[in-house]
C-alpha cells in the first residue's frame, strides 16, 4: 500500500483551514502601527515600512522533525545550520538581505555539552549567510518535550530580518509569458517532509538509522542530517549584478507550487529536471509513494528558483555554480491566470495545494 504524508498524520489540508482561522485575526493586527506590513500573508516573508527608503523584511520559522533524527543519532553539530538556512533562504524572497536572526531554543535540559554543539551549529550557519544574531531565548521546558533517554529533547525555531528598498519588493509581480527558470540544486531533503521519511525509512526501530545504505554512500541517519542549503551569497550575488530578477522562490513543503506564489497570471513549465539525489528514490520506493506525493512533499533535487528575463538564465547558473551550487535552466513561464505548474519529465500538473496527472 502506498504512503501519503496525511497518513503519517501531517495534515496539509487541514493546517490550511487552521492557517485561514489564524489569519483574520493576525492581519487584523496591520493597521495597529505605522509600520504597516506591504504585503499579504501567505509570502515567503513580509516587509514592514519602516521609512520611505528602509523595509524591514521579517520571517519565522523552525527545523521540524528532522530535529528527532538529531536526538535519535546524538549528533546536534547541523540543526543550527538548517534553522538559519530556512530562515534567510525565505527573506531573499522578497528582495531583502537577510541581516540578524533571534532564535528560540526550547529544551528538556540544559547541558551545557549539548548546547555548545547547537551553539556551534547556528555559528555555522550565521557564517555562511552573512548574519549575526545578536540575542534569543533558551527555554527549560521539559514538560512541554516528549522526553528523552538522555534528557536532549529539544526544539529551535529562529526570527530573520533583512532589509530592501520599500519600491524594490521582489515578487514576481513583474512576470512575464518567456521569463527563464533557472534551478538550483538542493543537498538532499533540506527540513521538509521528515514525519513521511522517518516513517518510510525508520519506522520504530531507530537502529535502522546507522543503517549503511550502498546507494546514499553513507548510513540513513548521517543523509537525513545533511544541512539545508544556505543560498544567501549565490542569490545577493545575482541582484548585485543587475539581472533581471522577477522573484526568488524558496522550494520547500509544496515543492514547485512555491514558485507559483507570485501575483502575475502566468504558468510555469519545467522542462528538464536533473537526477534528484539518491535519498528521494529510496524514500519513493521503500514507501511506495507515487510521484504527485513526492512532488507535493520534497523539493526533489531543486531547493531555490529563480524567474528572470531569458537572456539572463545563463549569467545566473554561472553564479549559482561559482558559490558551489549545482545550477541549470529549468523551463519558463507561460500566461496562465490559473497559475498552474507543469512537471513535463514526469507528466504532472500542479495547482493550488496538489499535483495530478498530465496525461
Amino acid at each position: 500500500m502506498a504512503l501519503t504524508y496525511a497518513a503519517t498524520g501531517v495534515d496539509t489540508e487541514g493546517a490550511e483551514g487552521g492557517l485561514r482561522a489564524l489569519g483574520q485575526w493576525i492581519e487584523a493586527t496591520f493597521a495597529f502601527n505605522a509600520a504597516a506590513p506591504m504585503l499579504p500573508l501567505g509570502y515567503f516573508a513580509n516587509v514592514l515600512k519602516i521609512s520611505p527608503e528602509l523595509g524591514l523584511a521579517i520571517s519565522t520559522d523552525g527545523v521540524g522533525t528532522k530535529i528527532i533524527v538529531a536526538q535519535q543519532m546524538g549528533k546536534f553539530d547541523t540543526v543550527g545550520i538548517d534553522c538559519i538556512a530556512m530562515n534567510a533562504n525565505d527573506i531573499l524572497c522578497v528582495g531583502a538581505r537577510p541581516i540578524s536572526m533571534v532564535d528560540y531554543l526550547a529544551v528538556e535540559k540544559a547541558e551545557p555539552a549539548f548546547l555548545v554543539e547547537i551553539a556551534k551549529s547556528l555559528h555555522e550557519g550565521a557564517r555562511r549567510a552573512g548574519i549575526n544574531i545578536p540575542g534569543g531565548e533558551l527555554a527549560q521546558v521539559r514538560e512541554m518535550l516528549h522526553p528523552s533517554a538522555d534528557g536532549r529533547a529539544f526544539d529551535l525555531v529562529g526570527t530573520c530580518v533583512g532589509t530592501v528598498h520599500p519600491d524594490r519588493l521582489l515578487v514576481g509581480a513583474d512576470i512575464r509569458p518567456g521569463d527563464a527558470i533557472v534551478g538550483l540544486a538542493s543537498s538532499g531533503l533540506h527540513s521538509n517532509g521528515y514525519t513521511l521519511a522517518r516513517r518510510v525509512l525508520v519506522g520504530e526501530d531507530t537502529a535502522r538509522l546507522r543503517e549503511h545504505v550502498a546507494e546514499l554512500g553513507r548510513t540513513v541517519g548521517e543523509e537525513l542530517l545533511e544541512p539545508t542549503h544556505i543560498y544567501v551569497p549565490a542569490a545577493l550575488e545575482m541582484m548585485d549584478a543587475g539581472l533581471a530578477i522577477k522573484s526568488f522562490a524558496h522550494i520547500t513543503g509544496d515543492g514547485f507550487l512555491n514558485i507559483a506564489r507570485v501575483p502575475a497570471e502566468v504558468g510555469f513549465v519545467i522542462e528538464e529536471l536533473p537526477e534528484p539525489p539518491p535519498v528521494f528514490r529510496l524514500i519513493q520506493s521503500r514507501g511506495r509513494i507515487p510521484d504527485h506525493e513526492m512532488f507535493l512533499v520534497y523539493n526533489m533535487g531543486i531547493g531555490f528558483c529563480v524567474t528572470l528575463a531569458e537572456a539572463d538564465a545563463g549569467r545566473a547558473v554561472e553564479i549559482a555554480r561559482k558559490h558551489g551550487f549545482a545550477a541549470q535552466l529549468l523551463g519558463h513561464t507561460v500566461a496562465d491566470p490559473r497559475r498552474r505548474v507543469w512537471i513535463k519529465p514526469r507528466r504532472l500538473v500542479g495547482e493550488g495545494k496538489g499535483f495530478v496527472s498530465s496525461v
